[in-house]
């Protein structure tokens, strides 16, 4: 908005406190404060929202693929061949055969249920998330029949185990004999341990060589499923339309999002909702500065009968006044933007230093699934934030500025 000389003058003449107007200023105050809370906490809770979405992403997806070819009875025979057809599979970037068995595991007397995951070599060693989250140890031991395998942070944490110890894997599904079944149990060497940062697979998995998890199982050459990447995540379901009818005798694809359909949409529907929620708080920030604009007007009426004698238009009135609410407005809007990419930043510590007075465990991975509080913060999230604080200001700014622009000189002054 453009002010002429005059214009910009008693512009920062009304911006500024005078004497006998503290109150007024006061308010003033509490506007800008309001403003700038309401835009920092958008920033920071879409900013960790988002965060929490694209790394629940990135860590399922990157360990379980964007889509699976599951047999029936968990078992498929001519895997080679459903391999072959995968790859073959335009829009398909990696395939990957995999084992998964839910087993008991034990060390030094304690028990965990442990989630059995076999893979490849050649898959273990290419296999990014599982190579940039490796604590100790080294994957580069996991070969067919060393009898080593990797396991989560949190699973060793529970059982004790440490690089160089012994885990035993017991496979209730054992042999049959005259007596019954008896478990089948094979002792492995821990040689890696991982932390993917995803609570629930630190807790449960063990990974171990495809053939090595073949002969724990008994299952001889079969495999479980076939992980599938493909060049788009939200376009899997039609990347593979054309496989699940060529497969559908033998097995069923099942993508990302019907896997892991309930946390995903629950925390888009989450999201809006907050954004809703929180917008509020920008506004009761934009009644507050209508209520201080409405004191500034009453206790400048005289000074505007005697702009309007001295010939000033009632748009430049109007003008004024608008650009001090939007001066509130944007002022606000970029120390809110500042203090919520600082606080973003310093999330840790700040989580911490809450935790701290509080007394109470805020981020606890196992109700939040992740080991640490992300955060991404969106471009056009962020516009949109600034815009929306923006307009609702200008939008407080029209009454105050509609009444100052209106004021009658003549019923102002006729006393004076």
């Amino acid at each position: 908005m453009i002010l002429r000389a005059y214009e910009r003058t008693i512009f920062k003449r009304y911006l500024l406190p005078q004497r006998g107007e503290g109150f007024i200023f006061v308010a003033a105050a509490f506007s800008f404060i309001a403003v700038t809370l309401g835009v920092a906490a958008l920033v920071i809770v879409m900013s960790v929202m988002n965060g929490v979405r694209a790394d629940l992403f990135d860590k399922i997806v990157g360990l379980n693929g964007h889509a699976v070819v599951q047999g029936f009875g968990g078992r498929i025979d001519d895997w080679q061949g459903v391999l072959k057809e995968v790859k073959a599979t335009p829009g398909v970037v990696s395939a990957t055969p995999l084992i998964e068995q839910p087993l008991l595991g034990t060390f030094n007397g304690r028990v965990e249920g442990i989630l059995m995951r076999g893979m490849t070599v050649a898959d273990i060693r290419k296999n990014e998330t599982l190579n940039g989250k490796v604590l100790q140890g080294s994957l580069v031991s996991l070969t067919a029949g060393s009898g080593n395998v990797a396991i989560g942070s949190e699973l060793a944490r529970n059982l004790g185990a440490q690089v160089g110890s012994n885990l035993t894997i017991i496979n209730p599904a054992g042999r049959s004999t005259p007596f019954g079944t008896v478990p089948r149990e094979i002792s492995y060497r821990v040689s890696a341990i991982f932390e993917i940062g995803v609570y629930d697979f630190d807790k449960a998995y063990v990974v171990m060589p495809m053939e090595d998890a073949q002969l724990l199982l008994l299952t001889g050459d079969q495999v479980g499923m076939i992980e599938i990447k493909t060049r788009d995540p939200d376009k899997v379901g039609d990347i593979l339309q054309p496989l699940a009818e060529k497969v559908a005798a033998q097995a069923v694809v099942s993508d990302w999002r019907s896997m892991n359909a309930s946390l995903f949409e629950a925390l888009s529907i989450e999201r809006v909702a907050m954004f809703v929620i929180l917008s509020l708080i920008i506004l009761v920030a934009s009644f507050n500065i209508i209520s201080s604009l409405i004191m500034l007007v009453r206790a400048k009426t005289r000074d505007m009968a005697i702009l309007r004698t001295m010939g000033a238009p009632r748009d430049a009135v109007m003008r004024i006044f608008i650009a001090i609410g939007l001066a509130i407005g944007v002022t606000g809007t970029l120390f809110g933007m500042a203090v919520g990419f600082a606080t973003l930043y310093f999330r840790q510590g700040v989580l911490r230093g809450v935790e701290l007075l509080t007394g109470q465990q805020l981020w606890d991975p196992s109700i939040r699934f992740l080991t640490e509080l992300p955060s991404k913060p969106d471009p056009f999230e962020i516009i949109l934030i600034g815009g929306i604080t923006i307009l609702f200001s200008f939008l407080a700014t029209l009454y105050p500025a509609y009444k100052a622009a209106n004021t009658d000189p003549v019923q102002v002054l006729r006393y004076e």
